[in-house]
């Protein structure tokens, strides 16, 4: 279970825009793409997607932008993300590419990466947007790093 470039992407849209919603602003399409290293016209298609299913809303006009209601912000976990940008979780998927990998033929590591994949099935259901964002307010984590200027 692996994530795609846009699903990586658009988990770090939603949880700046949740950072900013929780301070009831609203996000350009610019600065969200600054803000998670990605293209604007990739950015654009991802924010689509997360709009369509309901995780972030589109506010048109000058005063306009992306943003999530604040109500909403403990109720989008991660599982919701991944399910807009990549679609069914498959958790038969080998970790090695194989085609045919179970418990009847197992790769080398599929033993020891089910409970990898059981766990993070877990905490994909289990992680709000409203943790995530309020840890980066709160200054234990952070979406970018920012790199340090020589005086």
């Amino acid at each position: 279970m692996i994530f795609s470039k846009a699903c990586e992407y658009g988990i770090r849209a939603t949880i700046y825009i949740a950072q900013q919603s929780t301070n009831e602003t609203r996000c350009s399409l610019k600065d969200i793409s600054k803000e998670i290293d990605s293209p604007a016209a990739f950015t654009a298609k991802i924010l689509q997607k997360l709009v369509k299913n309901g995780i972030i809303f589109s506010i048109k006009g000058a005063s306009g932008g992306f943003q999530i209601p604040k109500k909403q912000l403990d109720k989008i976990n991660l599982i919701d993300i991944v399910l807009a940008i990549d679609g069914e979780i498959r958790d038969n998927i080998c970790v090695l590419g194989l085609k045919l990998c179970s418990e009847v033929n197992p790769c080398p590591v599929h033993n020891k990466y089910k409970d990898i994949k059981k766990n993070l099935l877990l905490m994909l259901q289990n992680t709000s947007i409203l943790e995530m964002s309020t840890s980066i307010n709160d200054g234990i984590s952070w979406l970018k790093i920012k790199e340090k200027t020589e005086n």
